[in-house]
């Protein structure tokens, strides 16, 4: 073999070895490349489902936070009701109401007030009898409510009534939340004298109230 021969061989074998080289750096590479961006993408999936189950659990907790804020409606009954009557020139009824549990509740336009088992309510004085006309107040715990009947002419204060039958308004027309709670005047050793009057809507304070039934100053 001449010596020219031998060379060119020599830069052939050279020549075929760098790309074999070259071509195996290139797949390594690309296999590293793949490894990576498959391992990105699951540490992605992986952080969208966090994202979404993280969510998902706040919303659930804020659903919950919102029922345990929920004010309740309140409901009558004799221990938390109390009647009394002013006299003189500007006489009425109180109608006094005491949320004593330990959560506000809602109240609605006005008490439904029966006196001596009567068939219909006392007529209010702001809008009729089942009506819903938006008047909504929240009753703190162990706060009170109060509801006003004027009894300052003859004819509106009537005769000593025995007793009273009370329903408390809902949110619909002709609904009420709860009740009725029954007051027996007499056992109670009240005078409350009712005729044809009518009763203002609940106020969260008694001044509001006699405003409302013309009677305060």
């Amino acid at each position: 073999m001449t010596a020219a021969r031998s060379r060119r061989r020599s830069a052939a074998y050279a020549a075929l070895a760098l790309g074999l080289a070259g071509s195996l750096a290139l797949t390594g590479c690309n296999s590293h490349s793949s490894k990576k961006s498959k391992k990105s993408s699951s540490s992605s999936s992986k952080s969208k489902k966090r994202k979404i189950i993280g969510g998902g659990a706040a919303a659930a907790g804020a659903g919950a936070g919102a029922a345990s804020r929920r004010v309740p409606d309140c409901y009558p009954s004799t221990y938390k009701l109390r009647f009394s009557q002013q006299t003189g020139a500007d006489s009425h009824v109180t109608v006094k109401f005491n949320n004593n549990t330990s959560r506000d509740c809602k109240l609605y336009n006005a008490p439904l007030l029966r006196f001596n088992n009567a068939k219909n309510p006392l007529p209010l004085l702001q809008g009729t009898p089942g009506q819903f006309d938006g008047t909504r107040i929240t009753v703190p715990s162990h706060g009170y409510a109060y509801a006003v009947i004027p009894t300052n002419t003859a004819a509106a204060k009537g005769t000593e009534q025995k007793s009273v039958a009370v329903d408390f308004m809902g949110t619909s027309a002709s609904s009420v939340t709860h009740g009725p709670a029954t007051v027996n005047f007499a056992e109670k050793r009240l005078h409350i004298s009712v005729g044809k009057s009518k009763v203002t809507n609940w106020s969260s304070s008694i001044h509001g109230a006699e405003l409302a039934a013309g009677v305060g100053k």
